[in-house]
C-alpha cells in the first residue's frame, strides 16, 4: 500500500515537472507580433536581389528614395483569344490598384494604371515603363513577377521622387490572372496581391 501510494505520488510529482517544463518553453519564444506592413517592409530588406536586377555602373552609385508595402488588386479583363473559332477567351492584364503603406504603417498613398505611384499628401508622382526586354524574375510561380522599372521616358517624377530612375516590384503575393480562362466577354477579375516598391535615383 505504501509503495503504491509513493508511486502515485512520484507520477504526479513527475507530471507537474513536465507540465512546469512544458510552460516555461512557451514563454521562453517571444511573441513574433502582428503582421504589419512595417514588418513587410523590414523583412524585404534581407531578400537577394536578382542577377538581372543589376543596375548600370555609377561611380557614385545609387541612392533609394523611398520604400513602400502595396496592398491591393491586380485588375484583368476577358478577351477573344487569337485564332480561336468559335470564340475563347483569355484573361489580359488591365491595371494595378493598392493603397501605398510606409514604414510607420501609415497609408500614404495609391498605385493605379500608368503604372503610377502617387502620394496622397503631397501629389508626388511617379509613372514606371517596361524595358525592352522586360527584366523580370519568377520568385513564386503562384505570385505575379518581381520587377524592374524605368521612369517614364519624357515625364519628370515630382517631389520625393524627382530624380528617380528606377523602380524595383519585389517580395510579391498573388496577383496571377485566374488559372481558369474567362467564358464571358464582359468578365473581369480583381485578384489580391501584395508588393514591396523600391525608388532607387542615381548619386550623381
Amino acid at each position: 500500500m505504501k509503495k503504491s501510494t509513493l508511486l502515485r505520488r512520484s507520477g504526479g510529482l513527475i507530471t507537474s515537472m513536465m507540465l512546469l517544463a512544458f510552460l516555461n518553453a512557451c514563454t521562453d519564444h517571444q511573441d513574433p507580433g502582428p503582421v504589419t506592413p512595417a514588418s513587410h517592409i523590414l523583412d524585404s530588406e534581407n531578400l537577394p536581389i536578382p542577377a538581372a536586377f543589376t543596375l548600370p555602373s555609377n561611380p557614385n552609385g545609387y541612392e533609394r528614395v523611398a520604400t513602400y508595402y502595396a496592398v491591393g488588386v491586380q485588375k484583368y479583363k476577358a478577351q477573344v483569344k487569337a485564332g480561336t473559332s468559335p470564340f475563347a477567351y483569355e484573361w489580359v492584364f488591365v491595371a494595378p490598384e493598392a493603397e501605398l503603406y510606409d514604414a510607420s504603417d501609415a497609408v500614404i498613398g495609391t498605385h493605379f494604371a500608368g503604372p503610377t505611384w502617387k502620394i496622397a499628401a503631397t501629389g508626388h508622382t511617379i509613372r514606371g515603363q517596361a524595358f525592352s526586354p522586360a527584366k523580370t524574375h519568377s520568385q513564386d510561380p503562384g505570385s505575379i513577377d518581381w520587377l524592374l522599372l524605368s521612369n517614364k521616358a519624357g515625364e519628370e517624377p515630382t517631389g520625393i521622387f524627382q530624380g528617380v530612375g528606377y523602380i524595383f516590384r519585389i517580395a510579391t503575393t498573388g496577383g496571377r490572372a485566374p488559372s481558369a480562362p474567362p467564358t464571358d466577354p464582359t468578365a473581369t477579375a480583381d485578384v489580391p496581391y501584395t508588393a514591396i516598391y523600391r525608388f532607387v535615383k542615381r548619386v550623381p
